[in-house]
């Protein structure tokens, strides 16, 4: 099951980013970086870049610009769901792109433009992101795709992430679970 490990700034510190790096790296298979608040964001990312490739996560992204990612060669890019017109952009640069989705239509959607796999939340309760689509309406759109599926939102329990390993998901994604 791939465990893919979304960062921010309450679980990811430049100050101590090896150590943080390599706790991620226990669990994580795949991670990405995302700061929506740093002005620093391109030298971060290149520290960030640097030092996840000491370690054996089998894709390392960064969040949202496919631009950055090529240049400083991460293996890909986490588009957001308001960005599935730069799908073919990112592909063309050769990266391995992620889309975030909310419903069926827009992994459909993502799927069409080319990703190569998504994310679709939030599958649980989590803060500020609205109704939690359920492991129903999870497996609805999974069985609709053939892309893969990382269940997202709200995965912070050993309960959750069963459920995700019982459902049509190939993995799960989470800020919580890899604090």
């Amino acid at each position: 099951m791939i465990a893919y490990a979304i960062t921010d700034p309450s679980t990811l510190n430049f100050h101590n980013l090896e150590s943080d790096i390599k706790r991620f790296a226990y669990k994580a298979t795949m991670i990405v970086y995302r700061d929506k608040s740093t002005l620093n964001y391109m030298q971060n990312a290149e520290k960030f870049i640097h030092e996840a490739q000491k370690h054996s996560f089998s894709k390392i992204l960064l969040h949202s610009d496919y631009s950055l990612a090529h240049r400083l060669k991460a293996d890909g890019v986490h588009l957001t769901s308001t960005q599935f017109d730069a799908i073919e952009e990112a592909k063309t640069l050769g990266l391995f792109v992620i889309v975030s989705t909310h419903s069926l239509e827009e992994a459909l959607k993502a799927q069409k433009n080319g990703a190569d796999m998504i994310t679709f939340s939030p599958l649980f309760l989590t803060p500020n992101k609205g109704e939690p689509k359920g492991i129903k309406e999870l497996n609805r759109v999974a069985s609709n795709l053939f892309i893969p599926l990382i269940a997202l939102g709200g995965i912070v329990s050993e309960k959750q992430l069963l459920l995700c390993k019982q459902s049509k998901a190939e993995g799960f994604a989470s800020i919580r679970w890899f604090a």
